[in-house]
């Protein structure tokens, strides 16, 4: 009588689901779709820096970035928001060991930190108003806010959603791979701080 060959699924009743969710590039689709989501934003944020070197020294009778910028604070709220890439460390190799609490926690942390970064910016922003710099002033200020004005969206809107990962995962209600979930929400997260060096570095350390 021939061998019946018999498949034992796995203990944890699941199955393997990756196969049929993985691209020829090794990378499961989700990450996938993230990290072309992340090469669009990478083509949007070179149009405004350069949109930004091409009129920065654009400031006709008005303060100029020397007499408004806040090197020291700027530096600090800087320093923040890349300890927070950090934490968003931690909370990653926590979520790859299942340590929920962990998670949870780190993942909290990083948010508290860009917004204390954001809470930085928005301070920034209306000293310059006060100062006689708004977004319609002249072409530096409209480049300016609207370059930095938009990092400062972005770092909001990754808040938000660690702040609704955070809430997911405190209820097991992570669709998917709970590690991947957190892992890409990371890769988004790093992303707004490495192109807010790149900001920092044009904007204020390389005077016009």
């Amino acid at each position: 009588m021939a061998d019946v060959a018999v498949h034992t699924p796995p203990a944890d009743g699941h199955g393997d689901h990756s196969q049929g969710h993985t691209t020829s590039t090794g990378l499961s689709n989700n990450k996938l779709a993230m990290w072309m989501f992340l090469g669009s934003e990478c083509l949007l944020f070179g149009g405004l820096i350069s949109t930004y070197m091409l009129y920065r020294g654009r400031h006709e009778g008005s303060p100029t970035p020397s007499q408004l910028y806040n090197i020291p604070l700027t530096s600090v709220s800087s320093f923040v928001l890349l300890m927070s890439s950090l934490t968003m460390v931690l909370a990653v190799s926590a979520a790859q060991r299942r340590d929920d609490r962990n998670t949870m926690t780190w993942l909290t942390v990083t948010a508290l930190l860009g917004a204390t970064f954001v809470g930085a910016q928005v301070f920034e922003f209306t000293e310059f108003v006060r100062e006689g710099l708004g977004f319609t002033t002249n072409l530096f200020g409209s480049s300016f806010f609207t370059l930095t004005g938009f990092h400062g969206v972005h770092v909001t809107v990754g808040i938000i959603m660690l702040m609704a990962l955070v809430g997911m995962v405190s209820r097991s209600r992570i669709p998917g791979d709970k590690a991947e979930v957190v892992e890409m929400i990371g890769l988004y997260w790093h992303f707004v701080d490495i192109v807010w060096i790149i900001i920092f570095t044009l904007v204020y350390l390389i005077p016009s």
